[in-house]
């Protein structure tokens, strides 16, 4: 069997806990736009998350570029060259149209290198249900299976990595066009925190509309009880934008209610808090109720 590598972008909001745990895997880092500046953020990137929060509070929205056929053909090309077949999991493709420039440069490849399997997949998850996607299958490729056997994995499962999370302001979904200005005035003024999750078209969607961090905390975990299966892994995964502190209350909260949760704290990158913004906090986990 010949060695495969797996592959992501740096929108799976990997931390450097689990990243730890799987060191092998390799991120293709992304552009981000804010204040003016252009940014790399992932491996060698040169902005930092809490630079890009600081950055964020002073005012400053973010834009975000999809990763580029040029970028992706290199990346690939240095494991095909070595002699190394890729699996490369994908940013949603509900949410942008990463995958289709991904798809163009493997058709190049697999003419190129007739010999070596490269497989792009759909994860259609977001940030860290992405990583939890991506963090299992480092352990599946770690237990033994094969490409195959893997990618089939990969299909049976994926849409069970439920992703539930709420914004703290609604100001950044309404510049990057995700609600409307005046969603966005009466969302700020009654306090809601939208409940938001990706469904299984990859696409996000609001849910519910809490008033208040506390209330929307308390339904993410009732979403968890309602549907979390333990039996697939117990790899639970807390996101946060800048937020250590509200990411505590959470995870407390999760560990209370499932005491055999595996927790992992994760900050939420710049790609995705460029539409989400500080204070964001999400709470991934495997179930049935996306």
């Amino acid at each position: 069997m010949a060695p495969y590598q797996i592959i992501t972008d740096a929108t799976a909001d990997l931390s450097a806990g689990i990243i730890k745990e799987v060191p092998n895997i390799k991120i293709i880092p992304m552009e981000v736009e804010i204040g003016g500046k252009n940014y790399s953020y992932g491996p060698k990137g040169d902005i930092s998350i809490e630079e890009f929060y600081r950055l964020q509070r002073k005012g400053n929205y973010a834009t975000t570029s999809q990763i580029n056929p040029t970028t992706y053909f290199e990346f690939f090309e240095s494991h095909l060259k070595n002699g190394t077949d890729i699996l490369y999991l994908c940013f949603s493709s509900g949410l942008s149209g990463m995958l289709q420039s991904a798809g163009l440069c493997v058709e190049m490849l697999r003419y190129e290198y007739p010999e070596r399997k490269i497989i792009c997949m759909d994860t259609l998850c977001a940030s860290i249900g992405e990583g939890l996607l991506v963090f299992e299958a480092m352990r599946k490729q770690e237990e033994g299976l094969s490409l195959e056997e893997l990618t089939k994995w990969i299909m049976d499962n994926c849409l069970k990595s439920c992703h539930w999370f709420t914004v703290d302001t609604f100001e950044h979904l309404k510049y990057g066009g995700r609600v409307s200005s005046a969603a966005a005035a009466i969302g700020s003024a009654l306090s809601i925190k939208p409940l938001l999750s990706v469904d299984e078209k990859g696409l996000l969607q609001v849910k519910e509309k809490p008033r208040g961090r506390r209330k929307a905390i308390q339904i993410m975990v009732g979403k968890m009880e309602e549907g979390w299966q333990p039996e697939i892994s117990k790899t639970v995964i807390v996101g946060h934008g800048n937020n250590p502190e509200a990411a505590e209350l959470l995870r407390q909260a999760v560990a209370t209610r499932f005491e055999e949760a595996e927790i992992y704290i994760a900050d939420i990158g710049p790609v995705i808090g460029a539409h989400t913004g500080p204070d964001m906090l999400a709470l991934v986990y495997w179930g049935n109720n996306r």
